[in-house]
């Protein structure tokens, strides 16, 4: 393995740049600086646009701009340790490759890449590197979903058995969220989520899953499908089944029914409200909320103090592969109208409540330079 010879930290900070900033980026990451600042820095931001990147870096206060054509002047530059990549999905490998050979850690927006060869080449990378690469799944820290984990761990509705899941929608024509060549549609942008949870809430990966595309004449549609429903059947004789659309009105929801009773989350996957839980036992029922928090500081905490601590992050690489090796079975199934078999990933780690990292929520969404969120066109 070829050893990282750049000095792995600046002092006690890890030194980012963002890579991409579109609404993800400008909603999400670029403030969660603030809550993640005993540990993590902002030191540049990296875009095509240069009036974007100069809005940007005065109101962020970020002295390093680069466009995308300089990124390997700026992994050479010495301003950064970590690049936390936002970038559309078929962009991920290459600039994962160039971090890596520079020597610089990276932190990469889900799903994971395009295809199991880009992830597979994304890992490669950055093992022979020497360098940490972390998926971003904010979820993985975010105590609702952690608390359902540890409610099905306990048995108290006993057997886990059924999963089902709604995650949607409505996005304007031209987002590029509907682009087939950058790894576009619903299976790849929201349905991670919805495979992500039952393979944390299951503790398992499926062996089977089948899939059915399904659009209507709306014209918005014309490269991707407007909805997938998915089965996937796991070890243990469970079921998990779910629906992600473009094309429906926002729906954010899981459901895990056990032997003895139930836990259902609704909202489930969001990040700019409270999480709701419910719990049924026989006939008692009792709800929780979960506020709103930050949820994407606790990733850069996290994997700041992994690079600072030498030590290696989880969801990981492997978990990254693992929803893409499913989501292209799905695809495949889809595509002819059959079960597909899908190839074991080696995940030995699930998320469990001991991850769980909480910071106040951003107070305000901000105002976006040059972008639009999914259902406000682009």
């Amino acid at each position: 393995m070829r050893k990282n010879k750049r000095n792995a930290t600046n002092g006690k900070k890890v030194r980012y740049a963002v890579v991409g900033l579109g609404d993800i980026s400008q909603v999400a990451v670029l403030p969660a600086f603030q809550h993640a600042k005993g540990n993590s820095e902002l030191a540049a931001l990296i875009s095509s646009d240069p009036s974007k990147l100069r809005a940007l870096a005065r109101k962020y206060k970020v002295k390093n701009t680069y466009s995308y054509e300089q990124y390997a002047d700026c992994l050479k530059s010495g301003e950064i340790d970590a690049v936390y990549i936002a970038l559309p999905n078929n962009m991920h490998r290459a600039y994962t490759e160039a971090a890596a050979e520079a020597g610089v850690h990276i932190l990469c927006e889900k799903p994971m890449a395009f295809d199991e060869a880009d992830c597979e080449a994304m890992i490669s990378a950055t093992e022979d590197a020497g360098v940490k690469l972390m998926i971003a799944y904010r979820l993985h820290f975010e105590r609702g979903n952690l608390d359902m984990i540890e409610r099905i761990n306990s048995k108290k509705i006993g057997e886990p058995r059924i999963f089902n899941s709604v995650f949607s929608q409505q996005v304007k024509k031209g987002n590029t969220r509907l682009k087939r060549d950058i790894g576009g549609g619903a299976l790849y942008d929201m349905g991670i989520y919805c495979i992500n949870a039952a393979r944390y809430l299951f503790k398992a990966d499926p062996e089977e899953v089948f899939a059915w595309n399904v659009s209507s004449n709306d014209e918005r549609f014309s490269e991707v499908p407007e909805m997938t429903t998915g089965v996937m059947k796991f070890p243990d004789s469970r079921i998990a089944t779910f629906t992600t659309s473009f094309g429906a009105a926002n729906r954010s929801a899981f459901e895990v029914v056990g032997t003895k009773g139930s836990v259902k989350m609704d909202p489930a996957y969001e990040m700019a409200e409270a999480l709701k839980a419910e719990i049924t036992i026989g006939d008692d029922t009792t709800t929780k909320t979960f506020q709103k928090r930050d949820q994407f500081a606790p990733e850069l905490v996290y994997f700041s103090d992994c690079v600072l601590e030498n030590r290696q992050p989880r969801p990981s690489g492997i978990e990254g592969l693992a929803d893409i090796r499913i989501i292209q079975a799905l695809l495949k199934s889809a595509d002819m109208n059959r079960p597909v078999s899908v190839r074991p990933t080696d995940v030995r780690r699930r998320p469990t409540i001991e991850q769980e990292i909480s910071r106040p929520a951003v107070e305000k969404r901000p105002q976006l330079v040059k972008a639009a969120a999914p259902g406000a066109g682009n």
